[in-house]
């Protein structure tokens, strides 16, 4: 029996006893691991199972371990960040399921890429949100920026997490099953109120198709696709673009960065620090050398 399949087969073959997966999600569940940990997992340790087979996890030494994320760096082209991801998932298996760290013990992690996030302007920001015919989508986009939201966070906040005494949005189990309150804009504010007359939500701030659930991230992240494309955005940029501009554009006008990583939810300062490499506050202050060379047109020479 194939060690991936799910449901009656045990862990090595003995038709006993939950299959991997399952037990992948009890184990993961006791250690208060989100669902969408469970799921990558799942999916990459399917991968791993498939490209070994028909040989068991148990079978494989480190080198075959090395093969096989070689194999997905140089045949499949997977980022160093997914690498990441695999590593953990493999590593889940053979040192919580199985009790074999030595089986993984050498196996490096890659470097991770430093990528600069892609800023939008402000003048960008505000063109998407004119690009907005309804209401529901530009009051959701409207405050993704306004408060630093990832889009998960945006689509599961409830009526009751807005708190229009305090002037504070409480998010409750961010990244890292954490809970953080953000600010809550006036003018957010006056839109969730025409919002809230027109819509009527009750479970969720903002429902979707199917009574009692939420409106779905991928549906919130095409929203902001074909707004970004009405409004003639050419940069490569997601919903999650108005997470970066929102810090960046905090960080223009000289919010200490300690707020900002308490807005965002960071475990680090170090983490939100990346927005001082694309702030205009301090570069655009900077004068070209050659512009000591040559000048502008119009501009009078003294």
């Amino acid at each position: 029996m194939n060690v991936a399949t799910e449901g009656s087969g045990g862990d090595a073959g003995s038709g006993k006893g939950p299959g991997l997966f399952e037990v992948l999600r009890r184990e993961l569940k006791l250690r208060n691991y989100s669902n969408k940990t469970f799921k990558a997992y799942r999916s990459h340790l399917r991968e791993f199972t498939k490209y070994i087979s028909p040989k068991h996890p148990r079978e494989l030494n480190e080198q075959d371990v090395r093969d096989y994320l070689l194999h997905l760096i140089h045949d499949r082209n997977f980022t160093s960040g997914t690498i990441g991801q695999v590593i953990s998932a493999i590593r889940f298996l053979y040192v919580e399921l199985y009790k074999r760290p030595f089986a993984i013990a050498g196996i490096p992690r890659p470097l991770k890429e430093r990528k600069l996030p892609v800023v939008l302007s402000l003048d960008e920001v505000k063109s998407i949100f004119a690009a907005l015919g309804n209401e529901k989508h530009r009051i959701m986009l409207m405050l993704v920026y306004s408060a630093g939201l990832r889009v998960g966070e945006v689509v599961r906040l409830k009526p009751e997490d807005i708190d229009s005494d305090r002037m504070m949005i409480h998010i409750h189990s961010g990244k890292g099953k954490k809970d953080r309150y953000t600010v809550l804009s006036g003018v957010v504010l006056e839109g969730l109120r025409d919002y809230w007359v027109a819509y009527h939500p009750k479970r969720w701030l903002f429902e979707g198709q199917t009574e009692g659930k939420p409106y779905s991230i991928r549906s919130a992240e095409r929203v902001f696709e074909k707004a970004a494309a009405k409004a003639g955005i050419i940069k490569d940029v997601s919903i999650h673009s108005l997470r970066h501009a929102f810090a960046t554009h905090l960080l223009e006008q000289g919010t200490d960065i300690k707020f900002i990583q308490e807005l965002l939810g960071h475990q680090s300062v170090r983490t939100t620090e990346i927005y001082t490499h694309v702030s205009r506050k301090e570069i655009g202050q900077i004068r070209s050398p050659i512009e000591s060379i040559i000048q502008p047109k119009g501009t009078k020479t003294k």
